[in-house]
């Protein structure tokens, strides 16, 4: 399980790695079912971002795989494409969220968004390396 302390912990180090990039972020960390743990919208972070960084922890734990690598999947002529219109359009097919997992097994997921994939994916790692 992914308690609120694991979510403020997590939160931080992405925070920090934010910060260290020069770009704020929407930081979203999800539970075992996909619920919202916590939420942080950093200052000047998009608030257009809010439900993307939510819903790439969603995707993330919905799916078991990073948002990075279901990207690849989605793309036309592979085995997902198309991926992203299930769900009621939830599911997020950009880098940025990854799952949390404790001994082997998924447990939830952050994700984040407000920058570039790869500032989005370097913040999501640093938060994850804190669980």
């Amino acid at each position: 399980m992914v308690t609120l302390a694991d979510a403020r912990r997590i939160i931080a180090a992405a925070e920090k790695k934010a910060q260290e990039i020069g770009q704020p972020s929407n930081i979203a960390v999800v539970d075992q079912g996909g619920n919202l743990v916590a939420h942080v919208r950093m200052d000047n972070a998009w608030f257009g971002s809010v439900d993307i960084s939510i819903n790439k922890a969603w995707t993330s734990r919905a799916f078991d795989i990073a948002t990075k690598d279901l990207a690849r999947h989605s793309q036309s002529g592979e085995q997902f494409f198309g991926i992203h219109t299930s769900n009621h359009g939830r599911v997020m097919i950009f880098a940025g969220g990854i799952p949390l997992k404790r001994d082997g097994k998924v447990v939830g997921a952050i994700g984040v968004s407000g920058g570039s994939g790869e500032q989005d994916q370097a913040v999501a790692e640093a938060g994850a390396e804190a669980f």
